[in-house]
């Protein structure tokens, strides 16, 4: 199972939010370069990083802060927030980004998923964010009629490379990972799944791993990192078990 440290940006700061609630955000970090090259020292293999303003606005809001964090480590970097179209994909591919996660437009327009995933292979990921199960979009202030599972299913085949999978009633809550949904989701499709939203610590890792049916690839870790609450190393052993 791969490990994925977490950074949000907001107006080029590291923060996390309270189930996705913008009025109940804590800055954790006024340097996520800084942040990120801790994070490589630790050990892990790969980023996860959010723009939220991004996802807010539909825009590139941190660019900056997105290039300072390339610069800062040679750790492949998957990133999300208000990329909707090629040309969005296409500009963050060129800033360095590994891999771009399509969130509200993979709900959207599934079919630019397809073009997507066909044209830079290996290169995209679909962030699944899901409220009591359903789908949930710009910037999680609305909930679809959409299951995620059946959101999933519309990309078997088509060259997606992981799904992150989130329960956004538990990000940034340290409530412990919901593994039945994660599970369901494993289950459901043969694209990769990564866990995100509310993991606490070893325990949720090691309920992952354990679970039974098709393994998790990986999980996020956020606000348990951040407080101080898991430690890198052991959570790093736990997960390559």
């Amino acid at each position: 199972m791969i490990l994925y440290p977490a950074i949000d940006l907001k107006d080029g700061q590291a923060v996390r939010l309270y189930k996705g609630d913008f009025a109940r955000m804590t800055v954790f970090d006024t340097d996520p370069a800084a942040r990120a090259a801790k994070f490589a020292d630790a050990g892990f293999e790969w980023l996860h990083v959010v723009d939220l303003d991004g996802a807010l606005k539909g825009a590139e809001g941190n660019a900056e802060a997105v290039r300072a964090i390339r610069a800062a480590t040679g750790l492949p970097m998957q990133l999300g927030g208000g990329i909707r179209d090629m040309a969005a994909i296409e500009a963050r591919l060129e800033m360095g980004v590994t891999r771009v996660i399509l969130g509200t437009i993979a709900a959207r327009d599934p079919a630019l998923v397809k073009e997507a995933a066909h044209a830079f292979p290996g290169a995209v990921a679909v962030g699944i964010d899901a409220i009591d199960g359903m789908v949930a979009v710009e910037g999680w202030l609305e909930t679809t009629s959409t299951t995620a599972i059946d959101l999933a299913r519309q990309f078997e085949d088509a060259g997606v490379a992981a799904i992150i999978a989130t329960d956004v009633g538990r990000d940034g809550t340290r409530a412990g990972i919901n593994v039945d949904f994660t599970g369901a989701l494993a289950n459901a499709v043969s694209i990769p799944i990564i866990a995100s939203g509310g993991l606490n610590g070893l325990e949720d890792i090691a309920a992952l791993k354990a679970r039974p049916g098709t393994p998790v690839a990986g999980a996020i870790l956020g606000r348990a990192l951040y407080d101080g609450a898991i430690d890198p190393l052991a959570a790093l052993t736990l997960a390559a078990a």
